[in-house]
This record gives C-alpha cells, structure tokens and sequence, in this order.
C-alpha cells in the first residue's frame, strides 16, 4: 500500500525532490532501441512487418490490416443501446467544448498601407492512437476524433490493437466512427506509430501522430518526432498520474476513489495525495485499503499504490506549492472553496474543483479533453485542443505606401544584421518606383 506519510516540512530540499520524483520508466535505454528497431522494420518492410509483429508481439495471425465495412457493422449490432447513449452523450459534450476552442482569426491593418493576417489550416492528415493493451478505451478514440473532425483535417486515421480473435473492440469501433473516423487499422504499439508515421502499402502516412500509449508508443512516437522525414506528435507522454489536494473538509471516501481511479490504469501509474490533515490522511488510507478489495483490478492498483506518496503539508498554499513542482497530469482540488485558489494552479494537465467533480467526469465526458501532458511535462505542454489538429499561417500584404514606411527600419535593421540582400529586396523597389515615376 502506500508508503509512510511524508512531513513535508521536514523534508530537506533533497528530500522533497526525491519523493516528487516519477518512477524510472523500466529499462527506458532499452525501450527505446527495441522501438527503434521496430520502427526501421516497418519503414523497411511495411505492411509485411505489420503482420509479423501483430503475430510476434500479440499472438495474432491477422487476415487484413484495416478495418472493413462488415466489421464496423458487426461492431454497432454488438454495442448496446446503453452503451451507444453514454457514447453519443460523451461525444456531444465533447464536440461542443472543442467547437468553441477555434481560434480566432486575424485580418488588421498594423500601419498605413501594411496588412497583416493569421489565418487557420487544418493539418492535411493526421493519425490517432487507441491503446488497448489491459482494457479497450472507446473514451480516447472520442477525445482524438472529435477534435480531429471539428479542425476539418481532410485525412484522419486511427491505429489499435485487434485482440486475439484479429478484432477490433466493437464499442472502440463505434465511438471512432461515431467520431467521424472511417479509417481504422489493427496495428498496436509502436509498429503502429511507425506505420502511420512514415506510411505502408496499405496504411497511409500522416503529418501528425496523437494519442496516449504505454512505454513502447510512448519510445516510438518520441523516435519519429525527431525524424524530418516522419511525423509530428502531440506531446511525450508517461504513465497515468494523479494528485489530489485535501483540506479538514474533504471526503475520505471520495478522495480514496479518486486515487483509486487512477491507480487502477496501470502499474506504472502514479497518484499522490497532498493533505492539511492528518485525519484526513489516515481515514484516506483506510478507505483506499477497503475499497481497493472490490476493484477487479486491484492488482494493478495495489502495485501502482507501492510506488505513490501521500504528503502532509501545513496549509493550501504549500499544497499548492507542491502540486505545482510535480505537475500533474490531473489535478483534484477537495478544499473548501477550492475556486479561490484556481489562480494560484500553473502546472497541472486538467483540474477538478470541489468534491462533485471526480476525475473520471473528465476522461469520459464533461466535454474536456483526456489526453494529458504527464511525467512533469504539464510545466511546458497543454492537454489536447482542436488548435493542435491545426496550424497557423500568417500573411503580410504592403502597399507602394506601406513599403515606403518602413523600408528605413528594415534597411536599418538588416545593417545591424549584415544581411546586404534584406536591405535590397527594399531598396531595388522603391528605385525602380522612383525611375518609372521619372519617366
């Protein structure tokens, strides 16, 4: 279970870092060399490496790599009429928090005669990746589909694992073309990043990968990422994370369900509880320990639990203090009037205020998005938006007058510079204005 509490106070400088410290990912050299490995085959190979590590990796001898229209109709007849409810609910939700993230465009006058705009593109393909290594994720495949559709990218793909029976899960299925995914391929890990990264005989080559995924999608998207010549991603990634700040007020029984919730997406996930109270700590532990009995995946939350902390600290603002050090991926805020301290919060991935709004909420269908900065990267990284399935482009447009304006300053600054051709791309104009004026 969890380990000793930790007396934040007390802790040295050293200390403190130490216990904030994520988990070693395992054998993180040797992830990545293998994924490497993995990568060359599939832009060697193609669709035969698919097919070889589908049956190497996962035990399955696949028939076809994507998806067929048959498959997509057996999967809706498999979903039931609840499950289609709670995904259409989600999906709408979602659709309607992104559809307003659209950002705005600009068209102004910045002086005299010089235009200035910046203009929204859709990135021209894009590929999603839907882990379903322990459990399926119908959730991520809405979280990366809608946006994707919402930013109109004329060219969106989604990866994920078949199981054993070479098929796709059925409620994964419908929410992606729910979503409005109609391409889908049987390729897991990271031959999968790679497929869509630099493209196959049958799958076809994106500009940016996105999704979440375990150490070896995590490895691979970080190897392609760096390649010019393969694709872009969204963000790097780690295991799942949680930290929960906790007053005298909050709830032990739901701040062990939070903690729960996300202990239980893997062993290498990690969750934190920072409190003001001892009572509170020692009743959260109990409770974690209860309900951690009834979890059908209590194994895995018990051995992620082994890895977490739980931290009591002398009043909010230093709780504050260490949830922003940590960066995490999701932060719950169990205090009373935890509004009040919004504007302190700088690093966290996605945050919930108040004992009514469990992380859970947030990964299915309050309408933000799921896919999290996480192992620290929420300091520099936003989660998911409609504007990463998009770039900007800017326009400049400059009258005979408007060049006229500003030529001293770019001749100036192209002096300061050294850059003789800058200064004469404006030069050569108004010489040759002034010579067709005088003739």
């Amino acid at each position: 279970m969890f380990a000793d509490i930790n007396i934040w106070s007390a802790l040295s400088p050293d200390e403190q870092f130490e216990i904030l410290r994520r988990p070693a990912l395992v054998d993180d050299l040797a992830t990545r060399e293998q994924a490497a490995r993995i990568i060359a085959a599939v832009r060697r190979d193609g669709d035969a490496a698919l097919f070889e590590f589908a049956k190497r990796f996962e035990g399955r001898s696949l028939q076809t790599l994507r998806v067929t229209d048959e498959e997509f109709s057996a999967a809706e007849s498999d979903v039931s009429p609840e499950a289609k409810t709670a995904i259409d609910i989600a999906i709408t939700n979602v659709r309607r928090f992104h559809a307003a993230q659209i950002p705005a465009e600009i068209d102004l006058s910045v002086c005299p005669g010089v235009r200035c705009e910046r203009r929204n593109q859709a990135i021209d393909a894009v590929g999603l990746y839907v882990p379903a290594g322990s459990a399926p994720l119908p959730s991520a495949a809405i979280m990366l589909a809608v946006p994707a559709a919402i930013a109109a990218c004329p060219v969106r793909i989604l990866c994920t694992p078949a199981d054993e029976n070479g098929v796709v899960n059925a409620a994964t299925l419908f929410a992606a073309r729910r979503s409005g995914i109609t391409d889908v391929f049987k390729i897991g890990g990271a031959q999968a990043i790679a497929a869509m990264a630099y493209g196959t005989e049958t799958v076809p080559k994106v500009n940016k990968v996105f999704g979440p995924g375990n150490t070896w999608v995590t490895a691979a998207k970080t190897l392609v990422a760096g390649d010019p010549a393969a694709a872009s991603i969204d963000m790097p990634a780690g295991p799942s994370e949680v930290l929960v700040i906790a007053d005298v007020m909050a709830e032990p029984q739901f701040v062990a369900a939070d903690l729960l919730s996300q202990a239980e997406h893997g062993e290498d996930s990690q969750v934190i509880l920072v409190t003001t109270s001892q009572d509170v700590a020692d009743e959260t532990i109990r409770e974690t320990e209860a309900q951690l009995l009834n979890l059908a995946r209590r194994d895995i939350a018990r051995a992620a639990l082994q890895r977490s902390q739980v931290i009591l600290v002398d009043d909010i603002p230093s709780a504050i203090d260490v949830s922003n050090r940590y960066a995490p991926e999701h932060l719950i805020l169990q205090i009373e009037n935890p509004r009040t301290v919004l504007d302190q919060v700088r690093n966290a991935g996605s945050v919930f205020l108040g004992r009514w709004s469990p992380e859970s909420v947030g990964d299915y269908c309050s309408g933000t998005n799921h896919v999290l900065p996480t192992y620290g990267t929420a300091k520099s990284y936003s989660g998911l938006g409609v504007e990463q399935f998009m770039r900007q482009m800017t326009v400049q447009e400059l009258t005979e007058d408007g060049l006229r304006l500003l030529a001293p300053t770019v001749i100036e600054l192209a002096t300061l510079e050294s850059l003789d051709a800058h200064a004469q791309a404006v030069r050569i104009r108004l010489d040759n204005t002034v010579r067709a004026e005088v003739a």
